[in-house]
């Protein structure tokens, strides 16, 4: 979009004495609505649709390198923002965050402890143990930290980064080499470096690069970590690595499992601000404005050439200024009954993706009932949609659904189905470090390994009385 104005041929300008003076409240993150004149219009100055457009298409981000301080990274997302995107959606959302914490309760379980396989009667079954040694050594660092971090990376992003820190004696010919300790770095604050040999794929990465990349590394910079080497451990005094489950038809990065339901994710968590609002003032609103991101992102880079030393937190309130008081003047134009001859000029565009971006101006139905209604039916959607896509059983999420009511039973059986099925891939991939560590610390403990301890589920009728009685109290 070039300009956009208004225009009242013989009549007062929104400047003059008489215009309509619209105040302005944001109702959301990315939505506002302006009073003017006995009516509300309600403004998306950033849809989901465009906002997040590019992730979806553009959704192989990792064919080719991005220029991060003169070093070759592989983005994590359209706009290497990927990790970002996700902490955004969740914080928005009133649903998301209440399923994954109840995924890692279930994950959880009991706890980690350690333990070997054994084999009999041609079963397989864990045999949990106390080593002394590997105790010790837990004790000199905060590995439950480590993997409660390492837990929730994995559950928002499929993945995550850790860093592996070698004793000083090893550089001592002679001296035995072994892992201190570890600590998982935010998905935020890691990126894979590019391949420099070989085809652009995860078993080729040799580097993985650490800062601050939320704000263009302009404070933290750029540090560089090799990564470790399963084979080789005690090369290096600091390296890094980076967990991950595979994700179809992706070479680096894995994706979340909820990717195709950011949508309705995003959608269902705007619908309370409106309807807030709607009740706080009693009012309806007459005019939806949608604006195009591709408009908005021209204006930030355009922001970020003409003011080069102002910082991102800068650039991003001078951009909010300008959207306000577009707004502001858009709304005048609609509002003022005086402009009889009124109108706006929009020129609609293509992105670089070939995608039309273009302003809308709808008019909304002032039936206030149906209108609200309607939103309900979307968000009921929106919740249905994103409780499929994020992978948990609805009567496990403690989420009620409409018309159903969830039994004991419904709840032992989707318990049981999700310890088959949801458990083992993500504990081998939270746990490969932990694991990796102890065989390259005790290599004469071969078999011994940690993860999470589960109880047997058990149906309420194949427990005794005294048992349930016990249980209860």
């Amino acid at each position: 979009m070039k300009n956009t104005r208004t225009n009242s041929p013989g009549t007062p300008t929104p400047s003059s004495s008489k215009s309509i003076r619209p105040s302005l409240e944001r109702i959301g993150k990315d939505a506002a609505a302006i009073s003017a004149g006995g009516k509300v219009y309600t403004v998306s100055m950033s849809s989901f649709s465009n906002n997040f457009e590019q992730i979806f298409s553009t959704s192989n981000w990792e064919m080719a390198p991005q220029v991060c301080n003169g070093v070759r990274i592989v983005p994590h997302g359209a706009n290497n923002d990927l990790p970002e995107i996700v902490r955004d959606i969740m914080a928005e959302n009133n649903l998301a965050p209440g399923i994954i914490e109840r995924q890692i309760g279930l994950l959880y379980s009991s706890g980690p402890e350690l333990y070997r396989m054994e084999y009999k009667d041609g079963e397989i079954y864990r045999k949990h143990l106390h080593d002394p040694d590997i105790a010790r050594w837990l004790k000199t660092w905060d590995w439950r930290r480590f993997i409660d971090m390492a837990l929730v990376e994995y559950k928002h992003l499929k993945g995550f980064y850790v860093k592996h820190y070698r004793n000083k004696a090893a550089r001592i010919p002679g001296e035995r080499g072994f892992i201190n300790s570890l600590q998982v770095v935010p998905g935020t604050d890691a990126r894979l470096g590019w391949p420099e040999t070989g085809s652009p794929r995860l078993e080729n990465v040799r580097t993985i690069y650490v800062g601050d990349f939320f704000n263009n590394l302009l404070a933290t910079g750029m540090t560089a970590y090799p990564v470790m080497n399963p084979n080789d451990p005690f090369r290096h005094g600091v390296s890094m690595s980076y967990h991950n489950t595979y994700s179809f038809a992706y070479r680096f990065y894995s994706v979340p499992s909820f990717f195709g339901t950011f949508k309705w994710l995003w959608r269902s968590s705007e619908i309370p601000d409106i309807l807030k609002y709607l009740g706080k003032n009693g009012i309806s609103a007459a005019f939806h404005i949608h604006s195009p991101q591709g408009y908005w992102e021209a204006k930030r880079i355009r922001l970020e050439e003409q003011y080069e030393a102002k910082t991102a937190e800068e650039i991003e309130i001078m951009l909010q200024e300008i959207k306000d008081q577009l707004f502001a003047d858009i709304s005048a134009a609609l509002a003022g009954n005086e402009n009889a001859g009124k109108f706006i000029e929009t020129v609609d565009f293509y992105d670089d993706e070939g995608n039309l971006c273009q302003w809308k101006i709808e008019a909304i139905d002032q039936k206030i009932t149906d209108f609200i209604e309607g939103q309900l039916k979307v968000g009921d959607k929106a919740d249905s949609a994103a409780t499929s896509g994020m992978g948990l059983h609805p009567s496990l999420a403690n989420i009620i659904i409409p018309g159903q009511l969830g039994s004991g039973s419904q709840m032992l059986y989707a318990l049981k189905l999700f310890y088959a099925s949801e458990t083992a891939i993500p504990e081998s991939v939270i746990f490969e470090p932990i694991n990796r560590a102890i065989q390259a610390n005790w290599p004469e403990k071969e078999g011994i390994l940690m993860g999470f301890h589960r109880p047997i589920v058990e149906r309420e009728e194949d427990t005794s009385s005294k048992d349930r009685i016990a249980q209860k109290v």
